[in-house]
């Protein structure tokens, strides 16, 4: 894997306003407002920052917290998990590992029979490719 190394200017070119807060300023969309929230097709989610395979849509289930949530990424080294102690609480922050890039958070009250993950992710930090079934 290729490390992707860009300066601040050529991310603000590449990425829209709202992908550039999230992805590099770590910020987070509102609840229930991500493209992908509610989507059950099946395929596989990217980063938006450098297209990096993430998530599976078999990983995806519903949590009802208003982002997208896996249980698992499809290669935990594409992943990378660093300890997040901002805003008075203790998180696990998920970035990318190619582009460094902020996608969201891994908290442990996912599915039970599924380990207990849930990575929850920002839609605008992803892009999805359809499979051709």
């Amino acid at each position: 894997m290729d490390t992707i190394i860009k300066s601040e200017d050529e991310w603000r070119k590449d990425l829209t306003p709202e992908q550039y807060a999230i992805l590099r300023e770590k910020g987070t969309e509102l609840p229930f407002t991500g493209k992908y929230v509610d989507n059950h097709d099946e395929g596989f989610y990217t980063c938006a920052a450098c297209g990096q395979q993430l998530f599976s849509s078999e990983a995806k289930f519903d949590s009802g917290t208003g982002w997208p949530s896996f249980t698992d990424p499809m290669n935990l080294e594409h992943v990378e998990l660093l300890a997040d102690n901002s805003h008075g609480m203790r998180r696990t922050e998920v970035i990318c590992k190619r582009c460094g890039s902020h996608l969201g958070h891994l908290f442990n009250d996912g599915p039970i029979d599924k380990g207990g993950n849930r990575y929850c992710i920002n839609s605008c930090a992803l892009n999805f490719e359809k499979s051709d079934t």
